[in-house]
């Protein structure tokens, strides 16, 4: 099995097979002079043909005849006639906002459109702050983490270092954090009709007022479901598990409706990178 997986080949071998694999690919024009041993013993080579400039579809604009996109049509298109042909009422064929379906209990009396003007003498650069008599308040945006890429090494000392409670952080809007009463270093409580987490407390001004902001990427943990669907701070543990239309079922997962309380009962271990 192990031969056969490997194919009779050493990690360098490897090495050695795949450069040579990209180097016979490349257009000559552009392919590396050095072999592999070559390259291996520099530790480096200089790309041939690398130019310091470069203009996005430069040759389109200065000639769209000449030089057209690969569109049906050769040129920017705004508007899709095969996209629109499919007839998905989830997935037109322009761009288009559509209202967010992530709200399990919608408010039948509320506009679902953020930019509708219905009351002209609102101040549109408030803070809304948490959506009052909501079962779930707030908003949870689950971006990117910064310190791994999305699950990779959660278990390396630089992801580690920013746990919380050995927590994911959550971060919140100081007004929020002390309507719930919670400070920093507290953990939450994060449920949502979907499912329910556990994350630490990172008070912070830079977040919206009813936004919490919990990043992707901490690893699963339904060690304790008495507790949470998971004690580690995943939030795909409240996200809905739905694609983004018909068409592209691309990923939703970041962005969902959350109620949040302060976790006072004993705090069950993290057992994930066991």
């Amino acid at each position: 099995m192990g031969h056969d997986f490997s194919r009779g080949r050493t990690e360098r071998e490897w090495l050695e097979h795949l450069y040579e694999g990209w180097r016979a690919g490349l257009d000559p024009a552009y392919a590396p002079e050095e072999d592999f041993g070559t390259f291996w013993r520099a530790g480096r080579i200089p790309l041939r043909g690398l130019r310091e400039h470069h203009t996005l579809y430069a040759g389109f604009r200065a000639d769209p005849e000449a030089r057209p996109l690969a569109t049906p049509s050769g040129r920017i298109e705004l508007f899709s006639a095969t996209i629109a042909s499919y007839g998905y009422d989830d997935c037109p064929g322009h761009p288009a906002w559509l209202p967010p379906d992530s709200d399990p209990h919608p408010d039948p009396h509320s506009d679902s459109d953020p930019h509708s003007d219905s009351d002209p003498h609102s101040d549109s650069d408030s803070d809304p702050g948490p959506e009052a008599g909501s079962p779930y308040p707030f908003w949870l945006v689950a971006n990117n983490p910064a310190t791994r890429l999305r699950s990779q090494l959660d278990h390396g000392e630089l992801s580690a270092s920013s746990k919380v409670a050995g927590r994911e952080p959550a971060r919140l809007h100081p007004g929020d954090a002390a309507t719930l009463g919670v400070r920093d270093g507290d953990v939450v409580r994060i449920r949502s009709a979907v499912g329910s987490c556990l994350a630490g407390v990172v008070v912070s001004d830079a977040v919206r007022p009813g936004v919490v902001q919990l990043a992707t990427g901490a690893w699963w943990d339904p060690s304790a479901p008495e507790v949470a669907t998971c004690v580690h701070g995943n939030p795909n543990a409240v996200t809905q598990d739905i694609g983004t239309s018909r068409l592209a079922q691309g990923c939703t997962g970041q962005l969902t409706r959350v109620a949040l309380e302060r976790h006072d009962g004993p705090l069950p271990p993290v057992r994930a990178h066991q």
